[in-house]
């Protein structure tokens, strides 16, 4: 489980920590410094006596001047320290999409950090997700690339480059309706404040990854295409209380449509949704089989609404026609940008006109 606790209850003789100290001398000062000082840091439990993930974060204002080039000074979101075990549940992803959160929450648009050459799989991560190496530190430890990552509205969109901005030009907006039982599992960052996490989140590719794969068999999924924009709609655990059980929690990007019949093979289905399904291997299998749920969207998990909708202000404030089954349907522009207002959403991320380049 990933949860967010001072240092000072964090055990730093943990077998996890072994790394950090053999690359930075002086790591146990500086935790016992944060220990002292009351700050936090994300930690990762597979078990209670088991880290396989740790995230410190800091906001700057300064100019980085033990870099080189120099960075100007500005506010950023500094990754003080960010190590992973890798295990083959996308836990990186998870604490990649943690660190946009926190930029996106604290309204900032440039993240830092500073990495030594042999963490191979850490710096691919940040690759991924457009991290670049814009300079070197030089310190009694080593050199360290530094890694930038910037929220740019002035760029060219593009949907991977951008994560986790939205283009809302030129790009059809979709209500999604998603059933409780699987709504958290599969957006564990828009889980609701009566449910509790460690029954619903694990430490598995789907939950973790900010990539998902969605299967169903409403029609009007065929019409989505990427760059599509999907608002995601919790139904009710309760039939007769959706109007105030039932909430609009997250906005997220197509990545791709596809029907079931395009893969030629199982074995080519399997590949490509089992990462990111929240279904077993035997129920995707099942479901190849009987063609259940025939259309299958990946998309990225872009943000969690900070305060969500309920289905009676979808209707009276948004203009959602409530004799409708609101199972997938087209919004307008005007309704997108009423639920990011009613979401609070940080404007900042929402791309709303084409850049001039």
């Amino acid at each position: 489980m990933l949860i967010q606790k001072p240092f000072s209850e964090i055990d730093l003789g943990n077998i996890f920590f072994d790394s950090l100290k053999k690359d930075y001398a002086e790591f146990t000062d500086w935790f016992n410094k944060k220990a002292n000082a009351g700050d936090q840091a994300y930690v990762f439990y597979t078990s209670p006596n088991t880290i396989d993930g740790f995230l410190y974060l800091k906001i700057e204002q300064e100019a980085l001047m033990d870099v080189m080039p120099v960075q100007p000074a500005k506010p950023r979101l500094k990754l003080g320290t960010l190590k992973i075990n890798a295990h083959g549940t996308k836990l990186g992803e998870r604490f990649i999409k943690k660190v946009f959160d926190h930029l996106i929450g604290n309204n900032l648009d440039e993240v830092y950090v500073t990495v030594f050459d042999h963490h191979i799989g850490l710096i691919k991560l940040l690759k991924k997700y457009r991290f670049v190496k814009e300079a070197i530190k030089q310190t009694l430890n080593g050199i360290e690339g530094v890694y930038l990552k910037r929220l740019n509205k002035d760029q060219p969109y593009d949907i991977y480059n951008s994560y986790p901005m939205i283009n809302a030009v030129n790009s059809k907006k979709y209500l999604l309706a998603i059933y409780p039982e699987f709504h958290s599992k599969l957006l564990p960052d828009s889980i609701l404040r009566t449910e509790n996490p460690s029954e619903i989140i694990r430490d598995i590719s789907p939950n973790n990854s900010i990539h998902k794969i969605y299967l169903c068999k409403m029609d009007t999924i065929c019409s989505v295409a990427t760059g599509d924009i999907l608002c995601i709609y919790r139904t009710s655990p309760e039939q007769g209380r959706a109007g105030f059980l039932s909430v609009m929690t997250t906005l997220c990007i197509v990545e791709e449509y596809r029907h079931i019949n395009s893969f030629n093979t199982l074995d080519d289905f399997l590949n490509y949704a089992l990462p990111y399904s929240i279904f077993t291997e035997a129920e995707l299998r099942q479901f190849y089989s009987n063609k259940r749920y025939p259309y299958i969207i990946r998309f990225s998990y872009n943000i969690a609404l900070p305060k969500r909708i309920i289905r009676n202000d979808l209707i009276s404030d948004v203009g959602f026609n409530s004799n409708t089954r609101w199972g997938c349907f087209e919004i307008s522009d005007s309704q997108f940008h009423k639920i990011c207002q009613l979401g609070q959403i940080n404007e900042n991320i929402i791309i709303n006109q084409t850049p001039v380049c």
